[in-house]
């Protein structure tokens, strides 16, 4: 929805440049929180292979020095039996660090104003990876959530109206006046929700307090 559109819908200047504010510190946060999450999986990507390296290299000096040591030969290869499994293992952890960064990336290119929250809507139970690094059948999962009644809210507009947001529940000529019992108790769910850190809780309660009156929550 368009500045214009909320203008016409009778909102004052200040109410409509709180939506636009809010909306944008949403957008925001969702942006830096994904970009945080991929750099870690990264991070954590590269130590996996630095301990695995280091650990195939110390097998290599035993050997070496084993010679026709029977018995260190026999301890040896257990340890390249238990480090196969090992690396199975490793093999696994990477595919996964690798589906949740494409997972993470998909939802910051929707536009998911909270990826945490929208990633916990998505099954990924069986995900696997396309040649081109991303998840198959994730699009239309993504896409679904966006076209739906119920979770829309969660993603921004397209590019050009990213820093917009739509408000279907306000009806033009309503009384935009909440009463302070009502505003306070918004307020108190707002600081509640802000307090456990949980994002998704937060948006939910700023669109229910402005289709309930017109409210603006900060």
């Amino acid at each position: 929805m368009k500045r214009t559109e909320l203008e016409a819908m009778g909102l004052t200047k200040e109410q409509v440049d709180s939506i636009m504010k809010i909306n944008g510190e949403d957008i925001e946060n969702a942006k830096s929180s994904s970009a945080s999450e991929i750099a870690t999986l990264k991070a954590e990507n590269t130590a996996l292979t630095s301990q695995v390296k280091e650990r195939d290299t110390q097998i290599d000096g035993l050997k070496k020095s084993a010679g026709d040591n029977a018995e260190l030969q026999k301890q040896i290869e257990t340890l390249q039996a238990d480090n196969k499994a090992k690396d199975e293992v490793h093999a696994k952890e990477l595919t996964q660090l690798k589906i949740d960064a494409a997972v993470d990336k998909a939802l910051t290119d929707g536009g998911a104003k909270n990826v945490k929250a929208v990633k916990a809507l998505l099954d990924l139970s069986d995900a696997k990876l396309s040649d081109d690094g991303t998840v198959r059948g994730l699009a239309e999962q993504i896409q679904k959530l966006q076209a739906g009644e119920d979770s829309k809210f969660l993603f921004a507009e397209k590019q050009q109206n990213q820093n917009q947001q739509q408000f279907n529940g306000f009806q033009p000529g309503t009384s935009t006046t909440v009463p302070d019992s009502k505003q306070a108790g918004y307020e108190a769910r707002l600081a509640e929700a802000r307090k456990n850190n949980n994002q998704l809780e937060v948006i939910k309660i700023k669109r229910e307090a402005f289709e309930d009156g017109g409210l603006v929550l900060m």
